[in-house]
């Protein structure tokens, strides 16, 4: 547990902030839905899926970050650029949680975010993502739309170490600039289970260099984990909070955590564990500069 040399920024999307030095503000949980497999979706080519259960688990994960302290995102996801507006409408309603627009490819994020835009969401919306395919095109496109918060993904295909993160944000900060977004939050890849260490590292040098705020996503790879289901179910659901709190001693900012149908299990870890920092912290002169952080509703 340590404090940055660098100078930490701290951003506000919709009523959550995210970033600042460890002990500062409490990390970031951000849970899916609409996701590939996601068993509430029943068409998705056409978007239509069970409401019912989809405001059940969103309502799940905001009673869980009001219980904790750990604010909470949705992440929304879907192939096709009207079925993401349709989800996107649903949940904007649904809670007032700020939101990502996961679609995979730039033309489909692009349309979905020009319609939050429109609708004036554009306080409480998350592009996600840019990344290494980034050109000048989407750039034009984003700054055109006036997007101002982003996943930046460091993910770089030809070197996924840290040292690699950092050569390509240096890229891909310039573009995000030119695009006018003043919101970046940094995502670090996890590939596997081991390499959520090296996502964890990464997000300690990319708050060193940049002083940004950054996580990562190291949830998913557990469910990916052949040999762990040789010990149980129950094992695998403590992997999942031993893996968030691994990024978490690195100074993640946020965790993005998969399916929102985990909330109930990921929320009390990752509030634990923030409590803890917190309190280490005081050491270095940091204290929490939220009053419902979770060193005050968990210990």
């Amino acid at each position: 547990m340590f404090r940055f040399k660098k100078k930490q920024k701290i951003v506000k999307i919709g009523d959550v902030m995210v970033g600042g030095q460890p002990g500062e503000l409490p990390t970031v949980l951000v849970g899916s839905i609409f996701h590939e497999g996601h068993k509430i979706v029943r068409d998705r080519r056409l978007g239509i899926f069970d409401r019912k259960r989809a405001l059940r688990l969103i309502r799940v994960q905001d009673e869980m970050s009001e219980k904790t302290g750990v604010p909470c995102m949705v992440d929304v996801v879907a192939e096709k650029s009207d079925v993401l507006i349709r989800y996107i409408d649903f949940v904007a309603e649904a809670t007032e949680a700020p939101f990502l627009i996961n679609g995979p490819s730039a033309s489909v994020r692009i349309a979905a975010a020009r319609h939050a835009v429109e609708v004036g969401l554009q306080d409480r919306a998350v592009y996600n993502s840019i990344n290494y395919t980034l050109n000048e095109e989407e750039i034009k496109a984003i700054k055109e739309i006036g997007v101002k918060a982003a996943i930046v993904q460091a993910f770089n295909p030809r070197n996924p170490l840290p040292d690699g993160m950092i050569s390509i944000l240096e890229k891909l900060l310039d573009g995000v600039s030119r695009a006018d977004v003043e919101k970046p939050l940094i995502l670090t890849p996890v590939l596997d289970v081991p390499s959520i260490g090296f996502a964890s590292e990464g997000i300690f040098m990319i708050k060193e260099t940049f002083g940004l705020p950054a996580g990562t996503a190291p949830v998913g790879v557990i469910g990916r984990w052949k040999r762990i289901l040789e010990y149980g179910l129950e094992v695998k659901r403590v992997c999942r909070g031993g893996a968030i709190a691994v990024a978490q001693s690195m100074g993640a900012d946020f965790i993005i955590y998969g399916s929102i149908a985990k909330a109930k299990t990921v929320f009390p870890v990752t509030a634990m564990v923030d409590a803890i920092i917190a309190y280490k912290a005081r050491r270095f002169g940091i204290k929490p500069i939220v009053k419902n952080h979770p060193i005050y509703k968990m210990l």
